[in-house]
């Protein structure tokens, strides 16, 4: 955990002085960052500053925030033993007495340090070929050991996939998951956000208590297109904003030992969709990676739903890649706890590192970013006969669209002035998709609070 001094200044305005990864930046390096931040990336550092800062928010609106703190804002100041970081008109409850909560100037920092990193080492001038599939898992791995992720251990980290807007029933079977997980010594990663993302980590911090386990790790993993409407729930200990979608989803796959997936919508489709596409290909097929679908009673229909979804779109072997557990908080745990036990003798077996599997083989059309416009969505190639990975990869896509038009501020600007998104395709999988679609909406899985309007039409 990073350790940080604060000093408050009057009327909610603060100076942090980060003590660790920027510290050792050269005195080159804090210019660039001081340049990158008064420069273009500042709105960015802004946006997801203001996130850090209101940290537990109820809303899923990523303009709410912004509209709410209009004055607020952050620098970078340079000093010859590093960065300070500036704050004005920060909101109150990020205060306690004057003085910025300690796990709040935490993530403030962790945002910093991502984006500086990003600034500087995948930036026009940066090393790193991001042009070639080799090049972005290297870049994913780069990130991920300057936030000190990358630890030397045996396989413990269970990835959490779920909705930010679930029922109260969903929310509290994630807490059982989740403490079950704890009592077995497993770490929680998850998206960072509320409802199946903050579940899991506050079950688990239940069960290390218990265990006395001294060191935990609940790391949240988000981008800054998401975080501004997931902010990062109170646990996480350790935040990682990745630059985008793409670089986020690989860096799930890349340091999880197996992945739990719990009730939730597009996003969550999303990540299924990711990772099978991956597990699919004849490279990975032999590869173990436990993945387990999971929720309380009443969430069944929502797993059949899904499960239906996938063996029309990608087929019978998808779905042998997982396994769903419906209201058995403690058997997903058995399962998860046999399934990377299976990890741990593949990856000894095949010397391949506990901390970051590069064993797994992810092609180049699932790293590169897709920025989701009216003409890409359209163009999508939602067909029957494909390659089951190709196909996944396009419908990963469309969902991922869906998620953008939801809640990322450009595509939202986008559908106010041309309209929703049109999604093409055969039509017993459009049919099957629009389905999946308003049942989301109907069990109100796209938005916490108000009506939800689509940003999608599905052409059947």
């Amino acid at each position: 955990m990073t350790d940080v001094a604060t000093r408050a200044l009057p009327v909610q305005d603060a100076r942090i002085f980060p003590h660790g990864g920027l510290d050792v930046l050269s005195r080159a390096e804090v210019a660039r960052l001081r340049d990158a931040s008064a420069g273009g990336l500042h709105e960015l550092l802004r946006r997801c500053a203001l996130a850090v800062l209101t940290s537990g928010s109820a809303s899923d609106d990523p303009r709410a925030a912004q509209e709410l703190y209009p004055d607020f804002d952050i620098n970078v100041q340079q000093q010859d033993r590093g960065v300070r970081i500036d704050l004005k008109n920060a909101p109150a409850m990020a205060f306690v007495e004057g003085e910025i909560i300690r796990g709040v100037a935490e993530l403030l920092f962790a945002v910093v340090r991502d984006l500086a990193y990003t600034a500087i080492e995948l930036g026009p001038d940066g090393g790193d070929d991001l042009g070639t599939s080799e090049g972005i898992t290297n870049a994913v791995f780069g990130l991920l050991r300057n936030a000190r992720i990358l630890k030397p251990a045996d396989p413990n980290l269970v990835v959490c996939w779920g909705g930010h807007s679930i029922s109260r029933d969903e929310y509290l079977y994630t807490k059982q998951v989740g403490y079950e997980l704890g009592l077995r010594g497993f770490d929680i990663c998850t998206g960072c956000g509320p409802g199946a993302m903050k579940g899991p980590m506050k079950g688990a911090t239940i069960a290390h208590a218990k265990q006395r386990r001294p060191v935990t790790r609940y790391i949240g993993l988000t981008e800054p297109g998401i975080i501004a409407a997931e902010s990062p729930n109170p646990i996480v200990n350790h935040l990682v904003i990745m630059p985008d979608i793409e670089k986020r989803l690989e860096a799930f796959v890349r340091i999880g030992h197996g992945i739990l997936v719990f009730p939730g919508g597009v996003g969550t489709a999303e990540e299924i969709l990711y990772l099978l596409g991956i597990l699919l290909r004849e490279e990975n097929r032999d590869i173990p990676f436990p993945l387990v679908l999971t929720g309380p009673a009443v969430s069944a229909a929502y797993f059949e739903q899904i499960d239906t979804f996938i063996k029309l779109t990608l087929g019978e072997e998808a779905a042998s890649r997982y396994e769903i557990v419906i209201g058995e908080p403690v058997e997903v745990a058995k399962k998860m706890t046999a399934g990377i036990k299976k990890v741990r003798d593949w990856r000894v077996a095949h010397k391949d590192s506990f901390f970051y599997n590069w064993a797994l083989q992810i092609p180049l059309e699932f790293q590169q970013p897709f920025k989701p416009t009216h003409e890409a969505m359209a163009q999508l190639d939602l067909h029957h006969g494909r390659v089951a990975s190709e196909l996944a990869a396009d419908l990963r896509r469309a969902f991922s669209g869906i998620v953008a038009g939801n809640v990322k501020e450009f595509a939202m600007r986008e559908i106010e002035q041309r309209g929703p998104f049109e999604i093409h395709g055969d039509a017993d999988m459009m049919q099957a998709l629009d389905a999946l679609l308003r049942a989301f909406v109907q069990q109100r899985r796209m938005k916490i609070a108000g009506e939800y309007q689509p940003c999608y039409r599905v052409v059947t």
